[in-house]
């Protein structure tokens, strides 16, 4: 069978590895952080703290989508999220949000991905360079100059900037994904020594430098102390405080949290601000995936049809059945195979 290569293991490249190595292609993924997720991550401290600082939660719509989320229920790695959820605006409630179901993964928003990897060949802190054409195979190397070899086909599922970067020698997919505009966050990651015993887990917020505030402890399987925050700052004003420090963050944020819980400053355990500097799409393409059915290459990613979890997830799946779609191959546990 063909080989492929993924590069970026958030859940949209590793749903597009995981299901092309079920049906018996030789998958290969590179990730040049530590470990798998991207935005689904969990940052756990060495006070032994642990925050979803990125996706907060997730939504099923997509009945393909939904079948995995039971199946994941079934597994033990997501749970619904029976937080209560309001607005709020300079410090009153001004709406509660009911009637939506929200899911987490446990015991951390990463476990998603990593239950993914199981079994997938990964190469960790490896930062891909442009892939090059040659001989009808793509040649992979990373930033260092290490060679990772030949491969017959390529997915990339990174941030479209990024995926407009390695995708310089196919000017096509490149110029599409270099028109995908991508927003950043500030996201900071805060721990009390009290608990604040607010009426609410977590918040939207309106008329505020933050959009969105989460007791990271009121999700399922998480640590019950110290009462641990979520901070997201709105897209403005992360794009407006982009490059200022992280503690220059940490210290306006807090202060819009206590001004927008309204309540007085506690004492503090623990905070740290984290730049997400391609958080969201703010205008993703139409098309579910990018592929080129002559040059073997594609790109998927929540800036392909939508945002959000599951349509990060949705992409991955598209561009998996773009691949099968050309090879036609069997399923390695469907019984049927001989």
């Amino acid at each position: 069978m063909p080989s492929l290569a993924v590069i970026g293991a958030g859940i949209s490249g590793l749903i597009c590895a995981r299901t092309l190595q079920d049906y018996g292609l030789s998958v290969t993924v590179f990730e040049k952080s530590r470990g798998v997720g991207g935005r689904m991550s969990t940052r756990r401290t060495d006070e032994a703290l642990h925050f979803d600082h990125g996706a907060q939660y997730f939504t099923a719509r997509d009945a393909r989508f939904r079948g995995y989320v039971n199946a994941w229920q079934h597994d033990g790695v997501v749970a619904a999220w029976l937080g209560r959820i309001m607005v709020l605006q300079n410090g009153v409630v001004i709406d509660q949000k009911e009637g939506t179901d929200r899911f987490v993964a446990v015991p951390g928003m990463n476990a998603i991905c990593q239950h993914m990897a199981t079994d997938l060949q990964i190469e960790y802190q490896t930062k891909v360079a442009p892939p090059r054409r040659l001989r009808g195979r793509w040649l992979l190397a990373s930033e260092d100059g290490t060679d990772w070899g030949a491969y017959d086909m390529v997915i990339i599922s990174a941030p479209a900037p990024q995926t407009a970067q390695l995708l310089r020698n196919v000017p096509e997919l490149a110029g599409q994904a270099d028109r995908v505009e991508m927003s950043g966050c500030w996201a900071v990651m805060l721990a009390l020594e009290e608990s604040l015993a607010l009426p609410f887990d977590a918040a939207f917020i309106h008329q505020s430098p933050l959009s969105w505030i989460a007791r990271n402890n009121s999700k399922p399987n998480r640590s019950p102390e110290p009462e641990t925050w979520i901070m997201h700052a709105s897209p403005e004003w992360s794009e407006t405080n982009l490059e200022r420090s992280a503690e220059q963050v940490e210290a306006d944020l807090l202060a819009e949290f206590w001004r927008s819980i309204g309540t007085q400053p506690q004492a503090i355990k623990y905070i740290k601000a984290h730049r997400w500097r391609f958080a969201l799409p703010t205008s993703p393409l139409e098309s579910r995936c990018l592929f080129d059915t002559s040059l073997l290459i594609g790109a998927c990613g929540d800036w392909c049809g939508g945002p959000r979890v599951e349509g990060a997830f949705l992409s991955g799946a598209a561009a998996a059945s773009r691949v099968l779609n050309l090879l036609r191959p069997t399923r390695v546990d469907d019984s049927s195979a001989t």
